[in-house]
């Protein structure tokens, strides 16, 4: 859709970005929290993802994998979030709530609507374009780098949350409940150069 944004309009939009003071991750309410690991096999922590998996290619999701969940963890919650949307909020790319509690991993494509394919108990909630599963990067040509925030939060226990849940639904949800979190950013543009970085850690066999 926004490969269609003239490149000179996007170029006028540069300074347009929603923030990285407004992901989840940072904010007030969810408290303080331990670390955990968040990686890919596809790429690495601050690299450009792979086309496949933006509005260029396949529009997939990539890979993920986890570790370092901690004992008392009822849940695990995935959000992903750009921060450098032309927005006055982050879009959304992707929630996913009620992954189990343990360390853990995400197949390539498996962010997708519940109904379309083995959900494992979790639950897909709307990305910002009011849809389930993964919303592919789709950046304004000449707006810049992209960064996309994908966020991992393990939770305490706490109230569950209506079915197919937004952002703003899912950040209420954590609140006070955060034991772990972790953070893995992969960035993605239009219209300027910009090699596709290291592939990350592969999980271990």
């Amino acid at each position: 859709m926004l490969e269609h944004v003239p490149h000179w309009l996007g170029s006028a939009l540069k300074g347009v970005r929603a923030g990285t003071e407004k992901l989840a991750i940072v904010q007030p309410e969810l408290g303080s929290f331990a670390a955990l690991m968040l990686r890919s096999p596809a790429f690495a922590d601050g690299a450009r993802l792979p086309e496949r998996f933006t509005a260029d290619g396949d529009g997939v999701s990539p890979p993920l994998f986890w570790t370092g969940v901690p004992d008392g963890a009822e849940r695990i919650v995935l959000l992903v979030e750009d921060p450098d949307a032309p927005a006055p909020q982050p879009l959304v790319h992707a929630v996913v709530w009620n992954l189990p509690p343990e360390d853990g991993a995400l197949a390539e494509g498996a962010i997708r609507a519940d109904g379309a394919g083995e959900s494992g108990g979790r639950d897909v909630g709307r990305n910002s374009y009011l849809g389930e599963g993964w919303l592919p990067p789709d950046p304004p040509t000449g707006h810049g780098t992209h960064h996309y925030a994908f966020q991992l939060f393990a939770l305490g226990a706490g109230p569950d949350v209506a079915e197919t849940p937004g952002r703003g639904a899912i950040v209420k949800a954590m609140a006070g409940r955060v034991l772990a979190a972790g953070l893995l950013t992969g960035t993605y543009s239009r219209g300027e150069a910009a090699p596709v970085g290291p592939a990350g850690a592969l999980a271990p066999a």
